[in-house]
């Protein structure tokens, strides 16, 4: 399990793109994203770096937590 902090997010429409973004990633299984804490849980065994750039493609910034 791969947790990211993210920054950027202000409503449940940011949680549906970044799902969707990071759900696009080869190897992502059960993605969960929390607005209110910020984060998103990958499951499975996706590239982190490729996790990291989905989000930022979508226009929010991700690190590794």
């Amino acid at each position: 399990m791969v947790t990211l902090s993210v920054t950027g997010m202000t409503c449940q429409n940011c949680v549906k793109h970044v799902t969707h973004a990071l759900q696009g990633v080869p190897g992502a299984e059960q993605v969960s994203v929390d607005l209110a804490s910020g984060t998103a849980q990958v499951g499975g065994s996706p590239d982190v770096q490729a996790l990291i750039a989905a989000v930022e493609e979508e226009g929010y910034e991700a690190t590794v937590r």
